[in-house]
């Protein structure tokens, strides 16, 4: 593995599951598999073990991922030594996630929506206390976002160098 990429919101249940989703299925049609590791985590501890929240599902089912595998849990400490890149799903997750890290960990912490395109938001809204219109949003936000994140991840291969 070249790179390893954690997603990380409040629950683990609803936005960064979905990330997660998106990524590893763009990741696998970019033939990134052996390249590049993913996974999700919240930032408190609510969810831990369960799958993500069935709205998030059905909308991502809607759009062809499945999540039915996911389960959450919570940011370890030892995840900020271990992924190359802590991506946030909202500036208070992002927070919370600097204020866990070390000096030396915090340059590999950012806001997922960085990598957008699309969208000029640099946060995910979280969608779970919302009607169910957010959770397609969120999708779209996502999928646009995720996107990025694969061409940036393909530019830093074809340099040889770290995604930091």
């Amino acid at each position: 593995m070249n790179y390893r990429v954690l997603l990380v919101c409040m629950g683990n249940i609803c936005r960064s599951p979905t990330a997660e989703g998106v990524l590893r299925h763009f990741i696998r049609i970019n033939n990134l598999g052996d390249k590049v590791e993913v996974d999700s985590a919240g930032t408190h501890g609510y969810h831990v073990g369960e799958p993500p929240d069935a709205r998030t599902q059905r909308a991502a089912a809607a759009r062809g991922y499945n999540l039915s595998q996911l389960r959450a849990r919570k940011v370890a400490r030892q995840d900020l030594d271990y992924f190359d890149l802590i991506l946030a799903m909202d500036r208070s997750n992002l927070d919370t996630l600097m204020r866990l890290a070390d000096p030396d960990q915090q340059s590999r912490i950012r806001l997922f929506m960085e990598y957008a395109r699309n969208f000029e938001d640099d946060e995910v809204p979280d969608p779970y206390y919302g009607l169910g219109h957010g959770f397609d949003l969120v999708l779209d936000m996502v999928e646009d976002a995720a996107l990025g994140l694969i061409d940036e991840i393909k530019r830093q291969l074809g340099r040889g160098s770290q995604l930091r």
